[in-house]
């Protein structure tokens, strides 16, 4: 019987999922060095689908102390794209740790598991450090090792509207195609009606495409953010840079005169 791929992953998102890395990572607190290992996992915690980093208690060199409680809490659901997922409560069974480096302690920013298969293993929290693989610093959580980007020109005829209002309107966009997430389509500044959009102050952290920032549509939606731009971050992401892509979840688009239903997602 043939399998879905996206199928099977969305049924084992309930369990605690791992995939080892061979990239040597290091976390820093400051100048600090807090880990260096070569046998880290990439760690995704049940019904999570943001991943962090998890390494041996060996290849930790800052010292671990008991952590607050509670430990394992029930799986807890996306919030919308302006809350990601905190790095507590957990939701695999495990013990929360305090990292002390030096005189400085962070409190709960590790995670002793208690899973037999990863007996030994510590996962941290990675907004606590500063982050590299080799020799070159990464941005964000880990990147998904089954994961990847594309990003193609498109002819197709696109309009965003809210309301009724258009807000952006072009026959050239570029689109970026993102696993199991909705494609999006990210249009040149000129192409945007600027007159129905205001800046938001909320700004997230993408390790595949750099630093974002919102848009809102004031008295057309909901009150949160609907478009947001990447600016200059990583090269492999230069067709993209400074264009505006929105929350197909959040507003009504039209493809070559054909209106798109809106996407069900964590962002809805």
């Amino acid at each position: 019987m043939a399998v879905r791929i996206s199928q099977e992953l969305k049924r084992l998102l309930p369990q605690l999922r791992y995939e080892p890395t061979a990239k040597r990572l290091r976390a820093k607190l400051g100048d600090a060095l807090v880990l260096d290992s070569q046998r880290a996992v990439v760690l995704w915690e049940p019904d999570r689908y943001l991943p962090v980093h998890a390494v041996p208690a060996d290849d930790v060199v800052a010292r671990l102390e008991p952590g607050p409680s509670p430990g394992a809490v029930p799986p807890e659901r996306p919030g919308p794209p302006s809350s990601p997922f905190p790095f507590a409560p957990h939701t695999a069974d495990g013990e929360p740790l305090a990292v002390r480096v030096g005189g400085t302690l962070v409190p709960g920013a590790a995670f002793r598991l208690a899973d037999p298969d990863l007996a030994g293993y510590v996962a941290f929290d990675t907004d606590a450090f500063s982050w590299f693989e080799e020799e070159e610093p990464i941005l964000g959580h880990p990147r998904d090792p089954f994961s990847r980007i594309d990003v193609r020109a498109s002819k197709a005829h696109v309009r965003v509207l809210l309301g009724g209002v258009v807000l952006a309107d072009s026959a050239s966009t570029v689109r970026l195609f993102e696993g199991r997430l909705p494609p999006r389509s990210y249009f040149h500044p000129d192409d945007i009606r600027w007159e129905h959009l205001v800046p938001d102050p909320l700004r997230t952290v993408c390790p595949y495409k750099g630093v974002a920032k919102y848009w809102a549509a004031p008295g057309l939606g909901d009150g949160r953010p609907v478009a947001w731009s990447y600016g200059p971050y990583f090269p492999e992401m230069l067709q993209i840079q400074d264009r505006i892509a929105f929350f197909d979840e959040r507003v009504d688009v039209e493809v070559d005169g054909v209106v798109q239903g809106r996407p069900r997602t964590t962002w809805s």
